[in-house]
């Protein structure tokens, strides 16, 4: 292993320095481009090896760097930035999942007149969730349980 090297000033930086020297420990080729807004650092990986490494089980190893990375960047600067990961298009792929669960869902407790509880997820996946749902006039949503088997409930609400 070699030496700890010093983190970058901008914490956009230290987000690309942390991902590229995770990739190269673990032996992955991959690019990653790091791009930033106003409030946010977005890291994107991806390259001819296979991440599945990187993502983890439903995200988890993927949710664990972001989160490295998110500490790092936030280190002594006064306004922080949110800070997200994505490897190979894994979070669009995710997103557009969590949406289909939310209204299939969404259609069972209201067709059998009870509530549906979704699988263990991240609180960035149940945020998802809620959003997907909050304009609904049909159903409910909240989460129940600890971390890290916190979930969401879809309920019917009673109609008039």
């Amino acid at each position: 292993m070699s030496e700890i090297e010093e983190l970058p000033e901008e914490p956009a930086e230290r987000v690309r320095a942390i991902v590229d020297r995770v990739l190269d420990e673990i032996d992955l080729d991959a690019d990653v481009e790091v791009s930033e807004t106003e409030d946010e650092i977005i890291a994107e990986i991806d390259g001819p090896d296979e991440l599945g490494i990187l993502i983890g089980r439903r995200g988890q190893t993927l949710d664990a760097l972001q989160l490295l990375c998110y500490r790092a960047a936030s280190l002594g600067v006064s306004e922080r930035k949110r800070v997200t990961l994505d490897a190979a298009g894994y979070r669009e792929r995710r997103r557009r999942l969590l949406e289909e669960e939310a209204a299939v869902a969404a259609q069972r407790a209201v067709r059998n007149d009870e509530p549906v509880r979704l699988e263990p997820m991240s609180a960035s996946e149940r945020r998802m969730v809620h959003e997907v749902l909050k304009d609904r006039s049909d159903v409910e949503t909240y989460s129940e349980g600890d971390e890290p088997e916190r979930r969401i409930v879809v309920a019917p609400l009673l109609s008039d």
